[in-house]
């Protein structure tokens, strides 16, 4: 069965060369003929991208990136894709960011296998996908997908040739997708997607990353009623309400139903609708924010075609408004337009979340309840990191000089045993200083004692030097007033006190 919007009713534009093809085009017919299959094939000019270019000056002029910059930014990317967990857990506002500004072409690859944790699920099914590839397949998506196969960016110049490396890989790919999930199948809107990841990566990476834009960025997209595309379309319709009143007010006027405009946008995510340099930027975000991307680049177009009373001069009935969005001014759709205006559109994940149970609410009351039950989905790198936590290596520090195992070993013996010696010796006087402290602590108790001893023995002799410390205190009367009772009491109490003293030492 083929759930797929009309493919080859679209024209072709030169302004959007490679994402709109037709097999009509005669260019297209010498393409893939049994020579470039054989091997030999006419020396053709393409672009940077690796589009055919028909023409010298054919193809639009875009704005390189200076080297030095580029450079910078493939070593920050360098970093980010090293210590990956580190800087999604702790700076993903950071990836957030440099995901918005471009991500190398270089690394492009290997960033949107990390941002759709495509990466982490390979290695958590390792050769799954060699055992899908030997096996044969459902016999009714086969015959479907070879003949999507020549369709899929012709002008590319890996899939310009029938039966190519780039055509083989992408049968692959999808036909491994019909047997992982085979509930789901195959849907003629998997294969640009699963192209467009093809030209990036080899084709076991390019399938685990297919898995995860169906499973966890558009879930539902591709079963066989679509209903979640249905879904999508209304919450369009509604956030359109808030980005461009003019807009809703006109389709809504019209009776456009959403699913006629934006089915393809969404199941293809723009890759056959806009200008490849905004395609690749476009992808770096949707693979980084989630679904919310897509939206808003669906909210740009619409405001910037149909959100002014000038623009809807020339949309007076269904038709011209239809055809207005399938052919949208291509100043819309550049790069240098296009991304300011998609971060500048104030649509949040929580929006899309809101919008989304309302939308599904009025839909259980009018249909009932959703036949196709897919997962939730997923709002891009960060919530998919979250889900799970398995996947996430113990954030370690490492080392950028490793030296040999046996040099290390040896480095920490000594230091070991450096260590167990140094404590040793403070051990060992440690013990010493507290022996001379008791010694001492000994000595100036005896002292004290003698010296008490020896000044109570001369007191009782009477004779000799008198120890004035233990004299008794004189009272404030003549010594003739005082009567020999109070002298006697007087000695006794001083002899009290002196054994007081004693007994304290």
């Amino acid at each position: 069965m083929e759930r797929s919007p009309g493919e080859d009713s679209v024209s072709p534009s030169a302004s959007l060369r490679g994402t709109r093809e037709t097999l009509s085009d005669p260019e297209l017919e010498s393409l893939g003929s049994d020579s470039e299959i054989n091997g030999y094939v006419a020396e053709r000019k393409t672009d940077r991208y690796g589009f055919l270019l028909k023409s010298e000056t054919d193809g639009i002029p875009t704005e390189d990136l200076p080297v030095d910059v580029l450079r910078q930014r493939e070593v920050k990317w360098l970093d980010m894709l090293a210590n990956w967990d580190k800087w999604m857990a702790k700076r993903h506002k950071k990836i957030k960011l440099r995901c918005q500004k471009g991500i190398p072409p270089s690394l492009r690859g290997r960033a949107w296998q990390f941002l759709s944790g495509s990466k982490v699920k390979m290695e958590q099914n390792p050769n799954k996908f060699i055992e899908l590839d030997s096996m044969l397949g459902d016999p009714k998506w086969i015959d479907v997908i070879e003949r999507d196969l020549h369709r899929q960016f012709p002008f590319h110049e890996m899939f310009v040739a029938r039966g190519g490396h780039g055509q083989q890989d992408l049968f692959r790919v999808l036909k491994a997708y019909t047997l992982y999930r085979p509930e789901e199948g195959y849907c003629q809107a998997q294969a640009p997607i699963a192209a467009v990841l093809l030209m990036h990566m080899p084709a076991e990476q390019a399938f685990w990353c297919l898995v995860q834009i169906c499973d966890k960025y558009l879930p539902g997209y591709y079963s066989e009623k679509l209903e979640a595309i249905q879904l999508d379309g209304r919450i369009l319709f509604s956030l359109l309400r808030k980005v461009s009143p003019v807009a809703y007010r006109h389709l809504s006027k019209q009776k456009i139903d959403p699913i006629l405009y934006m089915t393809e946008w969404f199941m293809c995510a723009f890759s056959r609708t806009l200008p490849w340099s905004s395609v690749l930027r476009v992808w770096d975000m949707f693979f980084c924010e989630g679904v919310k991307i897509v939206f808003r680049v669906a909210l740009v177009l619409l405001k910037f075609s149909l959100g002014s009373a000038e623009k809807l001069k020339s949309c007076q009935g269904q038709y011209e408004t239809m055809e207005k969005l399938k052919s949208i001014d291509p100043r819309y759709m550049q790069e240098t337009f296009l991304i300011p205006e998609i971060l500048d559109i104030p649509i949040t994940e929580r929006d899309v979340e809101r919008e989304h149970l309302i939308q599904l609410n009025k839909w259980k009351e009018e249909f009932g309840e959703l036949q196709y039950k897919c997962p939730s989905r997923m709002h891009g790198a960060k919530a998919i990191s979250d889900s799970d936590p398995s996947s996430h290596k113990p954030l370690a520090h490492s080392p950028s000089i490793i030296l040999p195992p046996n040099t290390a070993s040896v480095k920490k013996n000594k230091k070991q045993e450096e260590k167990e010696q140094e404590k040793q010796r403070l051990k060992l006087a440690k013990e010493r200083e507290k022996e001379e402290k008791e010694k001492k602590r000994l000595e100036k108790k005896n002292k004290i004692r003698g010296e008490h001893s020896n000044g109570a023995v001369k007191e009782e002799n009477g004779g000799g030097s008198r120890d004035h410390r233990l004299e008794p205190t004189q009272s404030l009367l003549p010594n003739e007033s005082l009567n020999p009772a109070m002298k006697v009491h007087q000695s006794n109490e001083s002899l009290c006190s002196k054994e007081s003293e004693d007994t304290y030492l």
